[in-house]
């Protein structure tokens, strides 16, 4: 183990930000001693943040339940029973409303999320509204929307549109056992569209889905590979919802999701590395490890496309407590 952690010294964060990650160099960052970790973490971290600035984001479901896919750990799926119901999309007016609600509160970033497996013509005029009325209250914008052809990416960056997100939700080896209505590929083309139009990526992962460390290591080498990685990484911790394939996985080790947000700032140490979904069941002292581990942007608010997320307060407390403070990205 000496060995192990003596070689991964030895590489400077600057050639890391260049480098081809295997999976095996991966998995042997997530195997380092627990401290050892942590402290090449914070050091790859401080070279390029601000320890102390986390960003703020707000999530909104702009259009709930009823999606034609499958993944198997989310309660908005046609195909399972979860109580979620299928609403129609939000107009832009009660958007906005939410956007200046959030924007007052601290958030930097406004993240709009339909539940479908990509959008329509129709659909996209609706949501290029919100996204132009959200950019003019100088948020930064961020949309979630499925998959996505050239002629909407086009439409998203002429809207203005700042991030995209499109998760990879796990390793390629990993992925028919929780998704079978999409490709790995299919997901893996859309982030190159948005790419080529120039809009920044939002793209991470779940884990506690019952992957091995392997395929965990595996989901984080196909971030941390793509070219450039993606500017924002939300690594979320599977909420276990009754109903879903995945209601009685098996709860991943908090120290593990500890782990997974190091290597993720090791791997790619220019990205905001969000703490995303989980983090209601996560402790403060949990949270304030994935703090040190690297992660600086968290999803701010008391709900997330359906599933709850800390209070405000409770994060405010927790960031006072710490001796954080919200970081507001300039637009790029």
């Amino acid at each position: 183990m000496q060995t192990q952690t003596a070689q991964f010294n030895r590489l400077s964060p600057s050639l890391e930000q260049n480098k081809h990650w295997s999976v095996a160099e991966i998995e042997t960052l997530f195997k380092l001693p627990f401290a050892d970790l942590l402290y090449r973490a914070q050091q790859t971290h401080r070279e390029h943040f601000d320890p102390n600035a986390v960003q703020l984001s707000t999530l909104l479901s702009i259009k709930s339940g009823g999606c034609s896919e499958d993944c198997g750990y989310c309660p908005q799926s046609a195909f399972h029973s979860t109580g979620v119901e299928n609403k129609k999309m939000l107009d832009v007016a009660t958007v906005v409303q939410a956007a200046r609600t959030a924007q007052q509160n601290g958030a930097g970033r406004f993240c709009m999320g339909a539940a479908w497996r990509e959008p329509g013509d129709e659909d996209m005029r609706s949501v290029l509204e919100m996204v132009k009325a959200v950019r003019d209250l100088g948020m930064e914008t961020c949309a979630t929307l499925g998959m996505l052809s050239e002629d909407h990416v086009e439409q998203l960056r002429e809207a203005g549109l700042d991030y995209y997100n499109h998760n990879l939700d796990t390793a390629p080896e990993f992925y028919g056992e929780i998704i079978t209505t999409r490709d790995y590929q299919d997901r893996l083309d859309t982030l190159e569209r948005v790419r080529k139009a120039g809009i920044n990526l939002c793209s991470g992962g779940i884990v506690g889905m019952g992957e091995s460390l392997t395929q965990r290591a595996g989901l984080i080498a196909q971030l941390a590979n793509l070219n450039p990685y993606p500017e924002s990484v939300p690594i979320n911790n599977l909420v276990r919802v009754e109903g879903t394939p995945l209601e009685n996985a098996e709860e991943l080790d908090p120290l593990d999701f500890v782990r997974t947000i190091a290597v993720a700032r090791i791997t790619m140490p220019r990205a905001r590395v969000r703490l995303s979904a989980g983090r209601q069941q996560m402790s403060d002292a949990v949270q304030a490890l994935c703090f040190l581990a690297g992660a600086n942007s968290i999803f701010y608010g008391e709900q997330l496309l359906t599933t709850g997320n800390p209070e405000m307060e409770r994060d405010r407390a927790l960031l006072d407590k710490l001796g954080m403070y919200p970081f507001k990205d300039t637009r790029i």
